[in-house]
């Protein structure tokens, strides 16, 4: 039975949302008619957002006019669930350089920095390497790049695979580490401990004893940083690739 917290929604549900490209375009604001479609999609069923950004960077996407973060998500997952809110309640939180440890953490930074520096791509910003609580991201081009940029990377490195060579690369040398390699969003991939990919926060949600959770995200495929999650036997996945799809999907299954 779901927790009594939830037992006023008519549909005992959790209903949990990657971020960029799902709820929002990649980095920029939500639109106001995916803010509608959330406070109408609360009051039938519970809703979550879970990002592998930190939070500030998530609050930034989200908070659009009046819609406040942490009072109109039931959960908010940021880092995979590594940073997490219940009802605007942190929980528990991990550190990935207590995991990986100071190091090992400098030997796979500075190998990374290195590569990036020796990489051959049509233009470099700034901010390679961004540390966060529960991972970190990696960004060939840098995270200091404009949307335009951000655009043009995308396009450039479906033709040339820039971030998928490189994740095999990392991916060989530093096994020894037991570390996962997600690429996701525009320009970047995320970096962290096995096990600590979106399927993170599911245990967060386990008390609460939901009789389905559904995952709404892009990057659903192998290799792509929802595709645990998408995939878990614990969820009920939908790939989108836009937020005017995840309105549409959403409006079909819980709000028709």
């Amino acid at each position: 039975m779901v927790s009594a917290d939830f037992a006023g929604r008519p549909g005992k549900k959790l209903v949990l949302f990657d971020v960029d490209d799902t709820l929002s375009p990649a980095r920029q604001r939500a639109s106001p008619e995916i803010i509608q479609l959330l406070r109408e999609l609360r009051k039938q069923v519970a809703i979550g957002f879970v990002g592998g950004s930190d939070f500030v960077k998530i609050s930034e996407q989200l908070s659009v006019g009046d819609f406040n973060v942490l009072e109109e998500f039931d959960f908010g997952f940021a880092e995979n669930g590594l940073t997490a809110y219940r009802f605007g309640k942190p929980l528990e939180s991990q550190s990935f350089i207590k995991m990986v440890g100071e190091k090992d953490y400098q030997e796979l930074v500075n190998y990374i920095l290195h590569y990036i520096a020796d990489m051959n791509i049509p233009i470099k910003r700034g901010t390679f390497v961004e540390f966060r609580n529960g991972m970190i991201n990696v960004s060939p081009i840098g995270r200091n790049a404009t949307v335009q940029e951000r655009h043009d990377f995308e396009a450039y490195d479906k033709e040339h695979h820039v971030r998928a060579d490189f994740v095999e690369i990392l991916r060989e040398k530093f096994q020894r580490l037991n570390l996962t390699f997600a690429i996701g969003g525009q320009i970047s991939f995320d970096v962290f401990p096995h096990g600590w990919d979106k399927t993170y926060c599911l245990r967060h949600v386990e008390k609460d004893d939901f009789e389905e959770i559904h995952f709404f995200g892009d990057k659903t495929s192998k290799g792509g940083n929802d595709y645990e999650i998408f995939s878990d036997s614990r969820t009920v996945g939908h790939t989108v690739k836009s937020p005017a799809d995840t309105i549409r999907i959403c409006t079909e299954l819980f709000l028709s």
